[in-house]
């Protein structure tokens, strides 16, 4: 039923404004005539609904403008993960890089923590998969994550493949190398217990750091998606692994359960008269030589020597009564802060690993004072033979090598 009311002008006003236009009068009563009452106009109300395209541009505009700068943030917050994921596996690579030039060289690597355990672990036959180094195969993964996520910042994948795709590829790949680094920490905790290898740790912070990073970029709902094959892609990693390693010995002879009492070494060459000189010298002035009654490397720094002359080293054991799982340096060893053995402190200077006798003497050339020096340069060989060492000699190794030679017959 239709009601009538009494409007205002400026509700007429805004009723024409937002009504449509009454083409016919019929909409409008006539004048209704009452005894002693002034007309009244009358005017049917049609509820409408006013509407109009303006706020709806506005609003439209505005949510533009919002989403704009949530784009522009999205996107550097894509961009500064695949710089992230690029850094870590940078890392990585130049940390596989290095091993595999020693596994394939066959050095020694340097472990900064550990002494030589970390060396025991690299040399295993767990370095090695189907007989490929595994330092290798971390090249090829490192390598891959870092190209990939340098390409995904830039936004130039290679063979047509999306964004999403790459992300999904990364994904892929640290959960393989998660995974991986997961078994490698298995077999650190139970065939190398006690032994220290801490470029397998650093190994396996930066694949799980790229395992998480990978996770975050592609988002919850992303990888639920895909979570079954993340679990396939585990589980082929680690029976890889397992297939691999099935015919190894269950713990290297060399780390299970040692129990090492200490022993000597006979030292079996002769110390030549330079030898016993540089020796002396070295003892003035106070260089001292850390090393471990195990290390190969220590004993054939002492042959480099000679019996005569490594009695007169200030040689430093750093386990004088022996070794077993879990056992720590002696304080004097600690407070020196080896990196390995053996070491030579000269002066302040630490040196790292064996050094040949002429070496030392260049290091050590002009620490004494002339007399000292004139008194350490005369050495008498069984032969009756003077030699000039140390400062002398290192003097005349660098004019082609030549050695001064004088006959003492005339002194004695």
């Amino acid at each position: 039923m239709a009601t009538f009311t009494g409007l205002s002008a400026s509700q007429s006003q805004l009723l024409y404004l937002c009504s449509p236009p009454i083409s016919s009068p019929a909409f409008i009563s006539p004048p209704l005539h009452f005894k002693k009452q002034a007309p009244v106009r009358r005017l049917l109300v049609v509820p409408l609904k006013c509407s109009s395209t303006r706020p709806s541009q506005d609003a439209d505009s505005e949510t533009e403008t919002i989403s704009a700068p949530s784009s522009s943030v999205s996107l550097a917050s894509s961009n500064s993960t695949y710089n992230w994921r690029a850094g870590i596996g940078a890392v990585g690579l130049l940390e596989t890089a290095y091993l595999t030039y020693l596994k394939l060289s066959g050095s020694d690597a340097f472990c900064p923590l550990g002494g030589g355990s970390c060396g025991d672990v690299l040399n295993s036959d767990y370095a090695l998969i189907f007989g490929v180094p595994l330092p290798l195969l971390g090249l090829i993964a490192y390598g891959f994550v870092t190209t990939l996520s340098l390409q995904l910042s830039r936004k130039n994948l290679p063979l047509g493949i999306s964004e999403r795709d790459g992300r999904l590829l990364l994904l892929g790949s640290t959960t393989s190398m998660a995974a991986a680094s997961a078994y490698f920490l298995y077999i650190l905790s139970t065939k190398f217990a006690g032994t220290s290898c801490s470029y397998c740790l650093m190994s396996a912070l930066l694949s799980f750091s790229l395992f998480f990073i990978s996770l975050k970029d592609v988002g919850l709902q992303e990888v639920q998606k895909v979570v079954g094959l993340q679990v396939c892609v585990a589980s082929l990693v680690v029976a890889t692994l397992s297939t691999s390693y099935s015919n190894l010995p269950s713990a290297p002879s060399s780390t299970a359960n040692i129990n090492l009492p200490y022993f000597t070494t006979e030292i079996t060459t002769e110390s030549s008269p330079f030898a016993i000189s540089l020796a002396r010298h070295l003892h003035s002035i106070g260089a001292k030589m850390y090393g471990a009654f195990w290390c190969s490397h220590c004993q054939e720094q002492k042959q480099m020597f000679g019996r005569e002359a490594a009695k007169l080293l200030d040689y430093v054991e750093c386990f004088p009564d022996g070794y077993k799982t879990g056992t720590t340096m002696i304080k004097a060893c600690a407070d020196a802060n080896l990196e390995g053995f053996p070491t030579w402190v000269i002066n302040g200077q630490v040196l790292s690993g064996e050094m040949e006798l002429e070496k030392l003497a260049e290091l050590t050339e002009g620490m004494l004072g002339p007399a000292k020096i004139l008194k350490d340069e005369v050495c008498l060989s069984q032969s009756g033979v003077l030699f000039g060492s140390i400062s002398s000699y290192s003097k005349f190794r660098k004019l082609k090598d030549m050695m001064i030679m004088v006959h003492i017959e005339s002194l004695l």
